[in-house]
């Protein structure tokens, strides 16, 4: 089987190969242009997710008191002070208002990738880019436990939940396979690998974020995600960037009773305590 790499020369994929697909009514995304105009596409996507986070207020207020079913769109946008067409200009349907940031998520998570250095293993990119999932539900504890009781309770909801989880795993899965080294000989296996392995970081994102939504969102969220990464680079790590002549992010030996370590200024720091754990482990 061939193994995922960046180039030696640090080429990245394109923006197109690593973007998500067009966003959905609302996106943040702020168009390039001079500065002046980009302050304002600033404000302006600023506005628009204030309103998106208004509406989706709104309708999980009212899905909690009158129930799913017999809450109308209408009644959405009168309770958030707005006219029905303003609505639709953010969100199809009423499930859709109960997930006001994903599309801005999903467009920072590319962001992450794309920008990730060329000597960083793809794996632990797409672990910092889901990483953007986790942060906007860490922002408002609160709304995340209960928008997460909604989703348990109605089934269109727990849909949506489901898809925009498949948006972020084809996103991931895009990324990985970017980053195959064309110098081996692949077999064909080369997109399961890359299919699975960003499925294990999102599976193993989504079993955290549950478990600590389920416990009110209360705990340190980071390290319960960091502990959960590494368990997926243990178990993918001889695969997923494997066979790269690239500096390694950090090392460490034992000299008697001193643990030497020598990491890079930006190497990550899970990837430096997990060196470190393997020395102890060795020593």
């Amino acid at each position: 089987m061939s193994q995922p790499a960046k180039s030696a020369h640090g080429t990245r994929t394109s923006r197109s190969a690593a973007a998500p697909e067009p966003a959905a009514p609302g996106s943040a995304r702020a168009p390039r242009g001079a500065s002046s105009a980009g302050a304002g596409s600033r404000r302006a996507a600023a506005q628009r997710l204030t309103m998106r986070r208004r509406l989706a207020a709104s309708a999980m207020e009212l899905f909690a008191t009158k129930g799913y079913e017999a809450t109308t769109v209408d009644e959405i946008a009168a309770a958030a002070g707005v006219a029905r067409r303003t609505f639709f200009r953010h969100f199809r349907s009423k499930e859709e208002a109960i997930f006001p940031d994903h599309d801005d998520t999903l467009v920072r998570a590319a962001d992450v990738l794309e920008a990730a250095p060329a000597h960083e293993n793809p794996l632990d990119t797409v672990c910092r880019g889901i990483k953007e999932v986790m942060r906007m539900y860490a922002a408002s504890p609160a709304v995340s436990v209960e928008r997460y009781r909604l989703t348990r309770e109605v089934p269109a909801l727990r849909e949506r939940e489901i898809a925009s989880v498949a948006r972020y795993e084809r996103l991931f899965t895009r990324y990985l396979l970017g980053h195959f080294d064309e110098s081996a000989h692949h077999t064909g296996d080369d997109p399961l690998l890359a299919e699975v392995a960003a499925s294990a970081v999102v599976t193993a994102h989504n079993h955290v974020l549950r478990r600590w939504l389920r416990g009110g969102g209360e705990g340190d969220l980071e390290t319960q995600l960091d502990h959960a990464f590494a368990i997926v680079r243990e178990t993918f790590g001889t695969g997923i960037g494997a066979g790269r002549a690239e500096t390694p992010a950090a090392s460490a030996r034992a000299e008697g009773s001193v643990l030497v370590t020598v990491a890079r200024t930006d190497a990550p720091l899970g990837e430096v305590m997990r060196v470190i754990e393997r020395a102890l482990k060795e020593a």
